[in-house]
């Protein structure tokens, strides 16, 4: 897509923006702070918009600039796009963005959808940036979401569904396991909250999970491993009950009871098991790339860790509790280049961990 032109940019895409099955997206040199987040709507711009909506022109060149926790901004990408009929794309946070809770999503000319782009979109790229606990600190070149695209044939250009059944995922788990326990599936493999010290397997005393504080100080996004993990975050210990209380509005990291493994061939999205089960979110940044999980030794190697927070009213999580399901989808062949082959995957054989900003 590079060499067919169908992927531009203002400065020359580096070779580490190129994941197993997606593109990082990198922030142009302006944000813009808009009252509201807003969709351009068909027939309008992303800067026909922009002009009406607008308060204030930010530089991020050179050091960058703070973005305000509560704030939406709007900022162009470096990268364009000029699509055929075939292609469409669709967008994502990074899992480092949707750790430090960074509300990103992708907008495009035209869209009345965020984080998709339709099939023959031809023009610029764009990321609205709404940090929710913490101010942040980031530049041009920074890079909070990725971008991964489709091919369609002609009888696919109306379908909206890739997934693969759960025959398909049965058969693979028998070739080789896609989680460490017991599987189950339904409509997509089914992901379990871990709330017990005994599940997650850590060091005696070890949190079950952890709870963003308020009005901590900002986090510079390029700032790798220079924070310390107790002045941003409460580490919640395990109760008797393995219940955990999630407070309204409160952003909590937790992680899977399952270790996973996402074949080479495939990738996984981690979507909501039922939107009424619960009015809580918990994939801000649910993409898994082909090779997440992997060990030598075949077995599944790594937790979800997921990102979640509570709306509304007060709601109970109980370990073992469903809480979602991963949704997987066939690549076009597997990558030459798996998830934590290069030195841009951070989150190999992880268990419970907060973003790679933090000392723990």
């Amino acid at each position: 897509m590079l060499r067919r032109k169908m992927i531009s940019a203002v400065a020359e895409i580096e070779s580490g923006q190129l994941q197993p099955a997606s593109l990082d997206l990198r922030l142009g040199p302006t944000a813009f702070r808009v009252r509201a987040s807003f969709l351009p709507g068909k027939g309008r711009t992303v800067e026909d918009q922009l002009a009406a909506l607008k308060s204030d022109e930010i530089s991020l060149e050179g050091a960058g600039a703070v973005l305000e926790r509560g704030c939406v901004y709007v900022v162009p990408l470096q990268e364009s796009l000029n699509l055929t009929k075939s292609f469409t794309a669709t967008a994502n946070p990074k899992s480092s963005t949707g750790r430090l809770d960074i509300f990103t999503r992708l907008i495009t000319d035209r869209s009345e959808v965020f984080d998709t782009v339709e099939p023959g979109y031809e023009g610029r790229l764009y990321a609205e940036v709404s940090p929710r606990s913490f101010s942040v600190r980031v530049r041009e070149g920074v890079k909070l979401n990725q971008i991964r695209f489709r091919r369609l044939h002609s009888q696919q250009s109306a379908r909206t569904d890739f997934a693969v059944d759960d025959k398909f995922l049965r058969e693979r788990h028998q070739e080789m396991p896609l989680v460490d326990g017991e599987l189950t599936l339904r409509n997509g493999l089914i992901v379990r909250i871990a709330l017990s010290a005994e599940t997650l397997a850590g060091p005696p005393g070890s949190p079950i999970g952890y709870r963003a504080q308020k009005h901590a100080d900002v986090i510079d996004v390029d700032n790798i491993a220079g924070y310390e993990m107790g002045e941003f975050w409460e580490p919640l210990p395990a109760r008797p009950d393995k219940r955990l209380i999630l407070d309204p509005g409160e952003f909590y990291i937790l992680a899977s009871q399952e270790k996973l493994h996402i074949p080479p061939d495939l990738a996984a999205e981690m979507v909501p098991i039922d939107p009424t089960m619960g009015e809580f979110r918990v994939h801000y940044a649910g993409f898994f790339d082909p090779g997440f999980g992997f060990t030598q030794e075949g077995h599944p190697g790594s937790r979800a860790v997921l990102e979640v927070r509570s709306h509304e009213v007060p709601f109970i999580l109980e370990d073992g509790q469903v809480i979602g399901r991963l949704v997987y989808e066939k690549m076009a062949e597997a990558p030459a280049l798996l998830y934590g082959q290069s030195g841009t995957s951070n989150y190999q054989g992880q268990s419970l961990k907060l973003s790679k900003h933090f000392r723990m």
